[in-house]
């Protein structure tokens, strides 16, 4: 392949990528264009799931022409890309935040009210009051500022797939940490999710003081 075929190749992969952020930009050139907003915010989080540690909501709002190559969903993304990722949408922000709820308040109030209230601790933390928040699929309570559910928008909008990133590279770098911590669960690797080396360890050890003692009462009944 000569050297101008390779650069053709280059400009139409560039030219691809750019018609798929365009494409997952619609919902919000929708509140650009017909309503006027400036501030559209993308929500998501990360941590519904694990045995273990917090649950992080991250919060963006993103300048109108961003065009970040490779946004997209974070669980379809390797972890070094979206390590790559989140230093670039920091960046680029007009405004960014995490919010998390830790898995005391995960017991207290139950997950998905834990989710809710690391939801608003993200928006609360942003530097510039959105006009509208485009959440995947929820909608957030307690929350003044116009919401709109967007079901797998993590897969299908571009700010909620920039949120999902930043919530998912903060909270497995705090299972890294907690893997520093308690080295006999394997943390760093699972993520505090329900694999078989988790459950083993579980067994052998018994939880540590960062599991979820309301999502493991069948296993220590």
């Amino acid at each position: 392949m000569t050297k101008s075929e390779r650069e053709a190749r280059r400009l139409e992969r560039e030219q691809k990528e750019r018609e798929r952020i365009e494409g997952l930009k619609a919902t919000e050139y929708q509140y650009y264009e017909e309503y006027g907003m400036e501030y559209v915010c993308g929500i998501d989080e990360a941590g519904r799931g694990p045995l273990c540690g917090p649950v992080v909501a991250g919060a963006v709002i993103l300048p109108r022409d961003s065009c970040i190559f490779g946004v997209k969903d974070s669980k379809k993304l390797s972890e070094k890309k979206r390590e790559e990722l989140f230093e670039i949408i920091k960046a680029e922000a007009t405004s960014w935040a995490v919010g998390i709820a830790t898995e005391k308040e995960i017991d207290e109030i139950n997950i998905l009210q834990a989710t809710y209230r690391a939801m608003r601790r993200a928006i609360g933390a942003l530097s510039v009051q959105p006009d509208v928040l485009l959440n995947d699929a929820v909608t957030i309570p307690e929350v003044e500022v116009p919401q709109v559910p967007i079901i797998k928008g993590d897969a299908n909008c571009y700010s909620i797939a920039a949120a999902s990133i930043l919530a998912k590279v903060t909270r497995d770098r705090i299972m890294r940490e907690l893997d520093e911590k308690y080295p006999r669960y394997g943390f760093a690797k699972h993520k505090g999710y329900g694999t078989k080396e988790h459950y083993a360890a579980l067994e052998k050890y018994g939880p540590c003081e960062v599991h979820r003692r309301t999502f493991l009462k069948k296993l220590f009944e």
